[in-house]
């Protein structure tokens, strides 16, 4: 391929922290019956899915290190959330999530890593895996961490108080 079809391939994405962002953060979320969407976040998702950006979820989830809960309830978790949100027509185009952590008590999650936001992995691979276009792409989070991934995987970042997501992709949106 030439450079210029690559390029007419490449889409803007939107990459969305999970919890504090999306559900209310209650501490190490799991399982779907602890999972409560935070006001106007699945219509957010929807508006994106409408207005033709990737939407992508990258979410810490020491618990895994922690040996608080495992991979496998994280993907159930998941796959809910993808059935629960394509009840309204929404969707998510993928989902990254980094089980790691410095103190984490499981062996093979303990210790630092690439992916575990303040650094930029999830999305960097998100990216890569997509062709995401970074300009013109957004990071939404509760955190500073999230916001320092965008910027240091060059994407724009955008710090949202629980409960104001929808308020802040209708902003990103107007940017355009």
């Amino acid at each position: 391929l030439s450079n210029t079809d690559t390029t007419a391939r490449r889409r803007r994405a939107a990459f969305l922290d999970r919890d504090g962002t999306l559900n209310r953060d209650e501490g190490y979320v799991h399982r779907s019956e602890d999972f409560h969407w935070l006001s106007g976040a699945r219509e957010a998702i929807k508006l994106l899915n409408e207005a033709g950006y990737l939407v992508f979820i990258v979410t810490n989830q020491s618990g895994i290190a922690r040996g608080m809960y495992d991979e496998a309830a994280v993907a159930t978790l998941h796959d809910w959330l993808r059935r629960d949100l394509a009840e309204i027509g929404a969707r998510i185009d993928d989902i990254r999530y980094c089980p790691h952590h410095p103190e984490g008590v499981v062996a093979a999650y303990s210790g630092d890593c690439d992916c575990r936001k303040p650094r930029p992995g999830m999305l960097e691979d998100l990216i890569a895996h997509w062709q995401v276009e970074r300009s013109g792409s957004f990071i939404l989070g509760d955190s500073p961490r999230d916001i320092s991934a965008g910027e240091a995987a060059g994407i724009r970042g955008q710090l949202v108080p629980p409960g104001q997501i929808l308020a802040a992709v209708r902003a990103e949106l107007d940017r355009d």
